[in-house]
């Protein structure tokens, strides 16, 4: 046998191992020279199809030398489910996770898996937050978990939940008309030399601006210009809508209850759709390595490892009966 041919087989073979060990995550070993940092990216929200854009984010980390564990929400069979909001599969590699990238809506999770969330969060995880996740939480009132809500009481501790608090900015409107006007990212001319900016050039999406005032302190890194169609080559809006132009991305520390502030930093761009950008592909992962306070790349290279066709974002238009492993980009 060729050692072409050799090379070939224990390819396929480590990638039937792979998705069989693997049942209900992902696990992408560095592809580089291992950095010793393991990313954990969770996906979970019911309309931007993050179970789509996670896997390819954790192979582009997995190329820079991370470890990339991807969890999702599974149904009763094992099968990828968006709407399952209280499932988070394989929970238990938060309790190694050293970075989080996360794109959730609405979870109520269980309270093992909450527990590990909040004790992540507690030892000073860094974590990279997109879209719904200003949202990503939704607990009744009188849950030990309320607090992380998106519309939480002042007096749950947390006034508008985790997105607020922790994140910046919890859940307001669309701003931009929702899948008729389009996301043009404008870097914020104070901060253009912050790291997470590193060689990210104009942003384009075809998801909505949505409307923000991130709590202070935050650094906004871009504005987003609310752009008349969902091409990229679209004018702005003239009028209001863009003057001011809405924060879309900034960066931010939270003080927890543990001795280390999380490093934080929010888009509230980031469906699947978006990230066929390479420059918001290249915000996140420049996102992950200033959160670990580790030399942000002069431009990253996120290449897409394969053939990735993002899905459009819809509510109910997730696919069925797909495993986890039928996400990875091959």
């Amino acid at each position: 046998m060729t050692n072409s041919l050799t090379f070939a087989l224990a390819v396929s073979l480590a990638t039937t191992t792979f998705a069989a060990a693997a049942a209900d995550h992902l696990v992408f070993e560095p592809k580089a020279k291992a950095n010793g940092k393991h990313v954990v990216l969770i996906s979970g929200d019911e309309e931007y199809r993050s179970e789509e854009a996670m896997p390819m984010l954790g192979q582009i980390l997995a190329a820079q030398g991370f470890k990339a564990t991807v969890l999702f929400s599974l149904d009763a069979d094992g099968n990828v489910d968006p709407d399952a909001g209280g499932n988070l599969s394989h929970s238990q590699a938060l309790d190694e996770a050293e970075a989080i990238v996360m794109s959730i809506r609405f979870r109520h999770w269980d309270d093992t898996s909450m527990e590990r969330f909040e004790n992540a969060l507690n030892r000073g995880v860094p974590m990279v937050a997109l879209r719904t996740s200003t949202h990503g939480f939704n607990f009744k009132k009188d849950s030990k978990w309320a607090k992380y809500s998106y519309n939480a009481k002042a007096k749950s501790g947390w006034q508008k939940g985790f997105g607020r608090q922790v994140l910046g900015e919890t859940w307001i409107n669309h701003h931009g008309k929702h899948k008729k006007e389009g996301t043009r990212g404008v870097i914020e001319k104070a901060n253009a030399q912050h790291p997470i900016l590193s060689g990210v050039g104009t942003i384009f999406g075809t998801s909505d601006v949505y409307g923000t005032n991130p709590l202070a302190p935050s650094t906004i890194l871009l504005r987003g210009e609310v752009t008349q169609s969902l091409d990229s080559k679209s004018p702005a809006v003239e009028g209001k809508k863009n003057s001011p132009m809405m924060p879309i991305a900034w960066a931010r520390e939270f003080k927890n209850t543990g001795a280390i502030p999380n490093r934080i930093v929010t888009t509230t761009m980031g469906a699947a759709t978006d990230l066929s950008d390479e420059n918001l592909r290249r915000l996140v992962v420049n996102g992950v390595y200033w959160g670990l306070k580790m030399d942000v790349p002069a431009k990253a290279d996120v290449t897409i490892p394969g053939a990735w066709n993002p899905s459009n974002y819809s509510f109910k238009a997730y696919k069925k009966g797909i495993k986890p492993a039928d996400f990875i980009v091959k």
